[in-house]
């Protein structure tokens, strides 16, 4: 954990250095509120110590510049001129806690213990976030620049989004990457997989059921629906589900209500649906397989998710974030791939799309040498 001690007073500095120090943290001094600023901005404090009155530029507006910079230190706020009114100033602008000198040495030590397990928790939370979410969308070709476009535009609206496109192209991503860019975002995220579950339990599955309603219904079971209430629902292969349960999800997405199996009570729920497919849906409409009333509902916007065959310019940079993300997941070396080896993998054809190419990344990591090269790819790929 690093500690930035801001104060005109070389006194408060060595001394609230010193405490710091003995305490285990590595510590950072600044003279002023400028330099503070400077050095917050090029290197990452879990805590900040800053006094409030200093000369050219004062405590508040060094909190209040980190803040508009984004930067994600805690802000303990430290005077020997301060009020209540003050106080409350500071922590309606983002501090974490506002102390008055003269300085309490047990107050210090229990207010940066709780800063710092704060700052704690909130990297678990973004690791965590990264475990849900999963991999990022990576992707610098003209394809990915438009599919960015598109979910910066439909994300803060409630329209149906029908998202197409081939096994492993990532189609999951965009649907996570339009929850979160959402006002949804802080509600719940509920996947499900049509083509995972038997059809003869799809409906208990989506809309729930009532205790007794069948055989093994033992208790009171809420549906994917209650449970994406307030948030989102994304029906991943909709393609497969089958006639009766499209026509159930059709009355959801017309009446906002549903009614669990085994009851009759009409329950009302606020969901966002995205739906997903690798099917042609207008060919299973000619087929007899899928509705067109349905079809209709959900592709308020469609969404071509693209080939990695037709993105294949992006490959080097999937490369690495793969090579990242495996080697940190799995402890392993990490090792670099020549440019001979990356053409080599923007030569073939990838039937699997990016899943396929993250497999044949972990493969490589492996089996080959220190230094990935194209003879390793041809060996092993």
């Amino acid at each position: 954990m690093k500690i930035l001690i801001v104060d005109d007073e070389r006194a408060i500095r060595n001394s609230l250095s010193e405490i710091m120090a003995d305490e285990g943290y590595s510590v950072d001094t600044a003279e002023n509120g400028r330099a503070a600023v400077e050095m917050a901005e090029k290197e990452h404090y879990d805590v900040v110590f800053c006094d409030i009155k200093m000369p050219e530029m004062d405590g508040i507006e060094v909190l209040e510049k980190l803040k508009e910079d984004g930067v994600d230190s805690e802000m303990i706020m430290i005077s020997g001129h301060g009020d209540i009114s003050t106080a409350v100033d500071c922590i309606k602008k983002g501090a974490f806690d506002f102390i008055q000198k003269p300085l309490d040495l047990n107050r210090i030590l229990i207010t940066v213990k709780n800063a710092t397990d704060k700052t704690a928790l909130v990297k678990e939370t973004r690791i965590l976030k990264k475990k849900v979410f999963g991999q990022q969308m990576i992707g610098e070709s003209p394809a990915m620049t438009h599919i960015r476009e598109m979910i910066g535009k439909v994300a803060a609206t409630d329209a149906r989004v029908l998202i197409m496109g081939s096994n492993g192209t990532g189609k999951e991503l965009v649907a996570r990457s339009l929850h979160q860019q959402s006002k949804r975002s802080s509600m719940p995220y509920v996947e499900v997989n049509c083509a995972a579950i038997p059809s003869e339990l799809i409906e208990s599955e989506l809309f729930g059921h009532e205790k007794g309603s069948f055989t093994s219904a033992i208790k009171q079971h809420k549906g994917k629906f209650e449970q994406a209430d307030g948030g989102t629902l994304f029906l991943d292969e909709i393609g497969d589900m089958s006639l009766a349960a499209q026509a159930k999800v059709l009355r959801v997405l017309q009446e906002r209500k549903l009614s669990r199996v085994g009851s009759d009570k009409d329950i009302e729920v606020d969901v966002r649906v995205i739906a997903a497919t690798n099917k042609d849906l207008r060919a299973e409409i000619e087929a007899g397989r899928f509705r067109e009333d349905l079809f209709h509902r959900l592709s308020v916007i469609v969404i071509n998710v693209p080939s990695l065959d037709e993105r294949k310019s992006d490959i080097p940079l999937l490369v690495d974030y793969f090579v990242d993300q495996i080697c940190s997941e799995s402890g392993m070396k990490r090792k670099q791939f020549s440019s001979e080896a990356v053409g080599r993998l923007q030569e073939k054809s990838w039937t699997g799309n990016i899943r396929e190419l993250r497999n044949v990344v972990e493969r490589l990591l492996i089996l080959g040498g220190e230094v990935i090269s194209a003879e390793d790819v041809g060996l092993y790929v």
